[in-house]
């Protein structure tokens, strides 16, 4: 069954616009700097009884939720979430998805299955091992991001890109060129997120969180030049 580390019941901002449940699915292989579910980070763990639980409560609430919000970690990486995905499809709630782009072949295979997915977008595909510690990790993220933008085209996905930002790991130039990347693939819309304290404090994190300061103006409207609409969530 679907390893679950983490449960909401009823969020109404995991999914912009849509009253959901939220299931947090354990196991990242990414080591994100500013990663906020560090608990969530390895595959140990999880909540007892995990996704038999989950699956009461969302039967309680059948006609009461808009759609359920498969999130992470990150949840292309449990082997059950397409039969997970099914099976809450079949219980009549809509599906969204939280995702880094990880694993494009899984992904892609789930696209079908999947009305909204918000997508983490970390840096230029080629910075992106600033951002993960992980070597090449811009290269999955492409891929399905290419995959995203064809499942919007062909079966009407909705898609949220957004991204972290943090002025230590995001220098203003490069955010620019990522915004007019995005803006050349046809993207219309592009969130910026504050970063946020992880739980789990390191010596690297607590001096990220020292340093962090709000976007200026400046940069925020360089964004907007890119003809990109910006939302700074």
């Amino acid at each position: 069954m679907l390893k679950i580390g983490g449960f909401t019941p009823l969020s109404t901002t995991d999914w912009p616009g849509k009253l959901a449940a939220v299931v947090f699915v354990q196991g990242c292989p990414w080591r994100c700097h500013y990663c906020h579910n560090v608990d969530l980070q390895t595959r140990e763990g999880g909540l007892p009884g995990g996704w038999l639980k989950v699956l009461g409560t969302l039967a309680r609430r059948q006609g009461l939720l808009d759609g359920v919000v498969f999130s992470g970690g990150e949840p292309t990486l449990d082997p059950e979430l397409p039969d997970a995905i099914q099976t809450v499809r079949t219980m009549g709630f809509k599906v969204g998805l939280h995702t880094a782009g990880v694993y494009p072949d899984r992904l892609e295979a789930i696209l079908p299955y999947v009305d909204w997915i918000g997508f983490d977008i970390k840096a230029n595909f080629t910075d992106y091992e600033a951002i993960t510690a992980i070597p090449r990790s811009g290269q999955p993220a492409w891929r399905s991001l290419q995959a995203a933008l064809q499942a919007v085209k062909h079966q009407g996905l909705e898609l949220e890109i957004r991204t972290t930002w943090h002025p230590q790991l995001h220098r203003d130039n490069a955010l620019v060129a990522l915004g007019q990347a995005l803006a050349e693939m046809g993207i219309q819309r592009w969130v910026l997120q504050p970063f946020r304290d992880a739980h789990i404090q390191t010596a690297e994190h607590a001096e990220l969180s020292a340093s962090w300061t709000p976007p200026s103006a400046e940069l925020l409207q360089r964004l907007r030049d890119t003809g990109l609409t910006l939302e700074v969530r």
